[in-house]
């Protein structure tokens, strides 16, 4: 099925109308404060419930009439026809000629059978895998699976970079309360060797099971990690007495201590790991799109299938929300459109993700190769050049520490910076310091700085708390800074996969907006091809210094003279 070109958003009846809106906004004055005052219903317009998540995008720049809006561009881009493709299989990935379906990663047992595409039973595909993952990951919580010398996997370490790392990672971290079966993991990613020599340090080499994710088997520093990974293994266990070093007890030791995520089996195999704990995945899910599949192996190992199921549940939740809930009342939607509003119209370059949980502490790092690698684009899908600004700067860190680092700049600065606030109303570890209930007082922080954000401090308030005038302006804050808050129950597997869905669909939606294919990532490739030319000039292939430019050529020669 031909991909039709890009609705170019800019030149249509809806764009005119929201900038005729955005400019009436900015005519009668940007505030807050005065729309609360006006509208005593405004929270309740401007809130909204998907999931088990509660949204409240009242404190944001836009009026409830705003709203209506989004939804009729959102139609003029054809958006609900660009998801019904996706969902159901066609190539929207069209300069890799693929189909985009993470969403049928976490599809549940029951649509076997129901879901051809390319002439394969897609769901059935995945559930075998599943099944795979889940029965080794049974093996090893239980102890049936061991080491060459029979001890229990106590430590998993996930070698992997991109999508096969910084996903696994951030869920990693998320749900450590729900570690349950005494196993840990690690997660190796850099080519820097301080990466390997911190992540190897203090295990042992008969506890520990590496999981190498390459979809290929030839991403240049997963394998270059694996190696350093085999030979670390081989070299402890017969310094320790534990292999002989013969060539049959160290393929053991490998067997033993090594699996894969990977579609290469014969380059699995040429590793020393058994094909049999190879764990595939498809060319129709992109690295940053597939923790929720055999991506995720370390996860299943360490959380438990029952955990990953819940975790699959919550992703799914969010994708059928946002397929069958109308666009006016469809947050997921809204939320992609109020992030065109903000880049298009208010020109904000960038936006916070600030999770008011410590859990979720590489969860903006996670958005930021989601949403960059997958909306950092100047060209459409049809090869044609964007009309507009595309994509956002996604940062952020979890509060409280981020208060006492760069809230200044959102609160003060001369920049508009969007922030999203997630919280969770549970925490797994209650505690209290004397009265006063910690998570509490955590909390408290959460909703004082959307109120400060939103509201700000005027001269005449910071004048009634009897500040010399000399410092009044250092203490006005203009308020109008948007904030999106997004209130959980607790932080679950559930929940999370429900959060991780949710940013993929807003970044879908703006993409479909600018017309970008949001699933392909030609920017990374350059970078790549030229290192393994630069390579071989580091050290000592003269012939190819020479073909470097002169600035390439002066670093190289510092290295040269300064490398000990």
């Amino acid at each position: 099925m031909a991909i039709n070109p890009p609705i170019d958003a800019t030149q249509t009846p809806q764009w005119a109308a929201l900038q005729k809106h955005f400019d009436e906004l900015q005519a009668s004055g940007v505030s807050l404060k005065q729309w609360f005052a006006e509208d005593p219903t405004r929270v309740e317009k401007l809130s909204f419930e998907a999931g088990d998540l509660h949204f409240d995008l009242s404190k944001d720049l836009i009026k409830p009439e705003t709203i209506a809006l989004f939804a009729d561009l959102a139609k003029a881009v054809k958006l609900e026809e660009r998801t019904k493709a996706m969902y159901t299989g066609v190539h929207i990935n069209n300069t890799e000629d693929r189909a985009v379906l993470h969403t049928a990663l976490r599809r549940p047992a029951e649509d076997e059978g129901k879901f051809i595409v390319d002439g394969q039973d897609v769901v059935k595909d995945v559930r075998d895998v599943l099944a795979r993952i889940y029965a080794f990951a049974d093996k090893v919580r239980s102890g049936e699976w061991t080491g060459v010398t029979g001890k229990k996997i106590t430590t998993v370490v996930n070698i992997g970079i991109g999508g096969s790392d910084l996903g696994p990672v951030m869920v990693y971290e998320a749900l450590k309360a729900y570690a349950d079966a005494g196993i840990s993991a690690r997660y190796i990613s850099n080519i820097d060797p301080n990466d390997m020599a911190e992540k190897t340090k203090g295990l042992d080499p008969e506890t520990t099971l590496f999981i190498i994710v390459s979809k290929t088997f030839t991403t240049l520093e997963t394998l270059t990690n694996a190696r350093e990974a085999r030979t670390w293994l081989l070299s402890n266990l017969k310094a320790s007495g534990a292999i002989d070093g013969s060539k049959e007890k160290s393929a053991e030791a490998v067997s033993k201590h090594f699996v894969a995520v990977s579609t290469n089996l014969e380059k699995v195999e040429e590793f020393g790991i058994d094909p049999k704990n190879a764990f595939g995945f498809w060319n129709w899910v992109g690295g940053r799109y597939s923790v929720e599949g055999a991506v995720g192996t370390s996860l299943a190992v360490v959380f438990g299938p029952k955990r990953f199921e819940e975790f699959l549940h919550g992703f799914h939740a969010i994708d059928e929300y946002f397929a069958t809930t109308p666009f006016e009342k469809n947050v997921v939607v809204l939320l992609g459109m109020l992030n065109v509003w903000y880049r298009n119209f208010f020109k904000a370059a960038s936006h916070a993700v600030l999770p008011y949980d410590q859990y979720l502490h590489r969860f903006p790092a996670y958005l930021q190769q989601l949403t960059m690698e997958s909306n950092g684009k100047s060209v459409r899908w049809d090869g044609t050049p964007v009309t507009t600004e595309t994509g956002e700067i996604f940062w952020g860190e979890p509060g409280t520490n981020g208060q006492h680092a760069f809230y200044q700049l959102i609160h003060q600065g001369t920049q508009l910076i969007p922030a999203d606030f997630i919280a969770f109303a549970n925490t797994p570890n209650p505690t209290k310091d004397g009265d006063q209930d910690v998570h509490e007082l955590f909390l408290g922080n959460f909703l004082a700085q959307t109120k400060a954000l939103a509201f700000g401090k005027t001269a005449d308030e910071v004048r009634a708390e009897g500040t010399p005038e000399d410092i009044v302006p250092a203490r006005v804050f203009t308020g109008n800074r948007p904030t999106t808050s997004i209130f959980g129950d607790a932080l679950t597997p559930y929940s999370l996969g429900e959060l991780i869905a949710l940013y993929e669909h807003i970044t879908f939606v703006e993409g479909t907006v600018w017309g970008l294919d949001s699933y392909d990532q030609w920017g990374v490739e350059l970078g790549k091809q030229l290192a393994k030319q630069i390579t071989p000039a580091i050290s000592q292939d003269d012939k190819a210094l020479a073909e470097q430019d002169a600035s390439t050529q002066g670093l190289i020669r510092f290295y040269r003279a300064h490398r000990k």
